[in-house]
């Protein structure tokens, strides 16, 4: 089988649309890590990802009937852009399928290529299922955004570039993961030329559906799937993908968040321009790659994916990134509440760099502050913890809790006394105009809302924490309540950062 790919790839020819993109030194990156990086600048083609190459591709292979017949998909963001340009290039009518949640920008790039945009439902399942209703009721062809061998062998022309532009030594190349199929025509091409190059597919840890499905031997489909890295929060890996896949790839890497908006910073650093999260997972696995192997003059080559990025989204992003280069740390700490407390405190952090600090007064004996200390490394972060602890302080470690740094860090000091019966629940809706209004409506007609924290990041989804007074007894019902809103959730009463700041 992958013998019939080496030929499809070969002979696509999609090269009057699509750019063959440059290999990009990452010197900065590079003298940091120790290794020699390259980025594969996907960024750069005209829809500003790797997707316009399997769409293009696809509708190259289509009959003439079909092409007459008009073709539809189901996108929240760069395949609908990939298509959108193809479709309108070879004059096919195209309708794309958006979620209602798509962000405004995505949506305005895919009307601007020309083509017809229906907004469907909340989420990608929904506006995929009413595509499916349309291919069957209007006889058109579905293109699927990687479960299809002539997207994957378009996809996989990426690889085949890369050989060519460097056919010298390359230890190591990372790929980012979402449905599956960039990593499959890539890994596919890569190991039958050249089967010594590592590659190792990396997935955002709140979507890795390619990691379970390694593990389990089969695809799964995850019960949740995080959203920040978008153009890869898919539930379950592609089924030609992961076929291809389960016997070319040397290792699958999960990444955090932080990491992303680490690598993101580091591709700045480099070259100037703004990966969108999907587009900075392969530098954050080729990051972590080494930190685990302590890889050492090594050519590692990274494919930087895509660049569509809401750019509401700097703001959260670069709040993250000092976290993800492990030069943050946030410690909830219990200081004496009585004067020059902070300045001995202060003292004690031996000339470190305070980055944030927060407090307000709690009662007369001691007082919990949330603070941020600038580190060197995870390890510069343990001897941090080690030493205030030997020096009498109450230390939690929330660097990794993501309550804190979503929520709390925004309201320490909002203490309400009197408060009884408070649960505490953490909710995703979508973001669209009303969501706020509507989850309000229905939360509060049942319970009082006792806190309440939202900030827009520009995502497709609202990160929300709710405080409600509900009294023992009717603690059973509010599962039921809350799964009737159709909104994801999860309690937080017992997450230390609310404890020690907002109880």
């Amino acid at each position: 089988m992958p013998r019939e790919y080496l030929k499809k790839i070969l002979d696509a020819r999609i090269y009057d649309l699509v750019e063959e993109t440059p290999i990009d030194e990452a010197p900065l990156l590079s003298a940091r890590l120790g290794n020699r990086v390259l980025l594969k600048r996907e960024d750069l083609q005209p829809v500003f990802s790797f997707k316009l190459r399997g769409a293009y591709n696809k509708l190259r292979q289509l009959s003439a009937a079909e092409r007459e017949a008009g073709v539809i998909a189901a996108s929240a963001g760069n395949h609908a852009q990939g298509l959108a340009l193809a479709a309108t290039r070879m004059g096919i009518k195209a309708t794309i399928l958006m979620p209602r949640t798509t962000p405004q920008i995505k949506v305005d790039a895919v009307r601007g290529r020309g083509v017809r945009v229906v907004l469907h439902g909340d989420t990608f399942d929904e506006a995929s299922e009413h595509a499916q209703r349309l291919v069957a009721e209007r006889g058109l062809v579905y293109v699927h955004p990687f479960d299809d061998p002539d997207v994957i062998a378009g996809q996989g022309t990426v690889g085949m570039e890369i050989l060519r532009q460097h056919p010298g030594h390359l230890d190591a190349l990372f790929v980012p993961v979402g449905g599956g199929g960039l990593c499959a025509g890539i890994a596919t091409y890569i190991k039958y030329v050249r089967p010594e190059i590592a590659v190792y597919g990396v997935e955002a840890e709140d979507s890795a559906c390619l990691a379970a499905a390694m593990h389990a031997g089969r695809r799964v489909r995850l019960k949740e799937v995080g959203l920040f890295a978008d153009g890869t929060a898919v539930a379950q890996v592609g089924k030609e993908p992961f076929r291809l896949l389960k016997n070319a790839i040397d290792g699958v890497i999960t990444v955090t968040v932080d990491e992303i908006c680490a690598a993101m910073k580091d591709i700045y650093d480099d070259t100037r321009s703004i990966a969108e999260p999907a587009g900075a997972l392969a530098v954050a696995g080729l990051k972590k790659h080494v930190a685990r192997n302590g890889s050492r003059e090594q050519t590692l080559l990274a494919i930087d994916s895509g660049a569509n990025i809401n750019f509401d989204r700097l703001r959260y992003i670069a709040e993250r990134t000092e976290i993800g280069e492990r030069r943050e740390a946030v410690l909830a700490i219990t200081i004496p509440e009585q004067r020059g407390s902070f300045r001995r405190f202060c003292h004690a952090l031996s000339r470190r760099n305070v980055t944030e600090f927060n407090y307000r007064y709690a009662d007369a004996t001691e007082a919990h502050i949330f603070v941020g200390i600038g580190v060197a490394s995870d390890a510069d972060r343990e001897h941090l913890l080690v030493d205030l602890r030997e020096r009498g302080y109450a230390v939690t470690d929330m660097t990794g809790d993501e309550m804190a740094k979503l929520h709390i860090r925004h309201m320490v000091g909002g203490r309400a006394p009197g408060i009884d019966d408070e649960v505490v629940y953490l909710f995703e809706f979508p973001e669209r105009p009303g969501a706020l209004a509507n989850f309000l409506d229905k939360l509060g007609g049942r319970w009082n809302i006792s806190m309440f924290h939202y900030r827009n990041h520009g995502a497709a989804y609202g990160r929300v924490l709710v405080g409600m007074q509900v009294p023992v007894a009717e603690r059973g019902a509010v599962p039921v309540f809350l799964d009737a809103l159709n909104y994801r959730y999860c309690e937080a009463t017992a997450n230390p950062a609310y404890r020690f700041f907002l109880s």
